[in-house]
């Protein structure tokens, strides 16, 4: 089979960015398309069932979030090339078929073969490797594939299965609504440190279950929510409660479901509005803004982390316009000190996360700052310090240290780079923002 690296549609379309990229004297795109190909080359399996496994690079195991935004910018291909629209398809039918097996899991091996990243006790099957769940893991593959279906005008995915898996998502949603009396989820792991597991013997953080928000276990970076209702994860939740609606109607003619996810959605969407917005103290904060986790108790937690969704990401997902008051007052805060992981150096400025050490800025928080923002030349200037950065490998990675590149995490972490070629592309003029809008 012919690397999907080498097939003339893939090559026509680097070089045609890389024309842009010279053209605005912008010297980025061997990197761009070093990690452009990486993916395609190193990281995606197609099997003979259609299927397409995608490790997330220095791990073997697929991760149902990283593996949905690595493939997220080949939508640009997809529509001229059978082969990408295929591996693509795959992907998305694999999602599926893994969110089927249990959509509380966050990895997923490339077969029943019981590999794990750790014997935790919790109701592992052989076809996971980790059970965490994180309510963006549902998320991405429903984005993934309605974004598949507007960009590319392919409803090919949306058969029997997927409406099962849709209707899945949505009750679990429903349960964790009311985790403690209703939710059966828990989750231990042994001799690590206290991130990696849930307190009360798995359970978790108690949470008030009357705001109608969703708990979430664990945020995207895998490591436990502080307090349970993790609110970037619920806005993105929204905004794939809206994405069901309309393939329920338009697809399925499903209109039960459809008006049933579209009531969600407008619940959900109140209920953060409720209880999300940190109000004005008159001392250290003069505006409202969004909170990144809250209890419903009133315990709220200001900070944001790298991974996605983020609160900084929320534009780019579709939850708010760039221009929100909200958006922008929480924009301003975790772009700031006020984020305790929000550092600055000599080499890079950005948000990190608890999962890497103080002073490592995510090159995935980088790229999400240059795609929210409206300013051109902040994408440029973001694009330069991302290659900047790379510590001399030509990839992106996971955290760098400001103050000296060459120290980093993950040197082969597809996600990263994924990131990266999709801020090329937006500053390229290839957005897939408005792709609610097509046919």
């Amino acid at each position: 089979m012919q690397q999907l690296s080498d097939l003339l549609s893939v090559k026509q379309f680097v070089e045609k960015i890389r024309r842009q990229l010279n053209a605005e004297k912008l010297d980025i795109g061997d990197v761009f398309e070093r990690c452009f190909l990486s993916t395609l080359d190193t990281t995606i399996q197609q099997k003979e069932d259609g299927t397409t496994f995608i490790i997330t690079g220095d791990i073997p195991a697929m991760w149902l979030r990283d593996s949905a935004c690595q493939v997220k910018p080949y939508l640009f291909v997809a529509k001229d090339s059978p082969d990408i629209s295929r591996m693509i398809e795959g992907a998305i039918r694999r999602q599926i078929n893994s969110i089927l097996i249990d959509p509380y899991a966050n990895a997923f091996n490339e077969c029943a073969n019981g590999n794990c990243w750790e014997h935790d006790k919790t109701d592992m099957k052989p076809e996971l490797w980790e059970r965490k769940f994180e309510i963006d893991s549902l998320c991405f593959p429903i984005e993934l594939a309605y974004l598949y279906w507007k960009y590319c005008g392919i409803n090919t995915t949306f058969d029997a299965d997927f409406l099962k898996a849709a209707k899945l998502i949505v009750s679990v949603f429903r349960v964790e609504q009311n985790h403690e009396q209703k939710s059966n989820y828990s989750f231990e792991r042994f001799n690590c440190g206290f991130a990696d597991t849930l307190s009360r013997n798995g359970k978790g953080a108690l949470v008030n279950p009357e705001t109608g928000l969703i708990w979430s276990g664990f945020r995207p970076s895998d490591d436990a929510c502080v307090y349970g209702y993790l609110i970037p994860s619920n806005m993105f939740a929204a905004v794939i409660l809206d994405y069901l609606s309309e393939i329920a109607s338009q697809v399925y003619q499903e209109d039960e479901f459809a008006a049933e996810t579209k009531i969600f959605s407008q619940e959900l969407r109140a209920a953060i509005e409720q209880a999300a917005i940190v109000r004005p103290d008159g001392k250290r904060f003069f505006k409202p803004f969004y909170a990144y986790e809250v209890d419903g108790y009133g315990q709220y937690l200001i900070m944001d982390d790298a991974n996605l969704p983020s609160l900084l990401s929320m534009p780019h997902f579709g939850y708010c316009d760039a221009d929100n008051e909200y958006y922008k007052n929480t924009r301003e805060i975790i772009l700031s000190e006020q984020n305790p992981y929000y550092y600055s150096g000599k080499y890079a400025e950005g948000i990190g996360s608890f999962h890497t050490a103080s002073n490592y800025v995510w090159h995935i928080s980088m790229g999400m700052q240059g795609l929210t923002s409206r300013s051109r030349s902040e994408k440029r200037k973001i694009l330069e310090a991302m290659v900047a950065t790379d510590g001399g490998t030509g990839w992106m990675h996971e955290g760098i240290d400001v103050n000296d590149p060459s120290k980093f995490t993950r040197p082969w972490f597809s996600w990263a780079n994924a990131i990266f070629t999709e801020l090329v592309l937006d500053y390229c003029g290839y957005s897939l923002a408005d792709s609610s809008r097509q046919t």
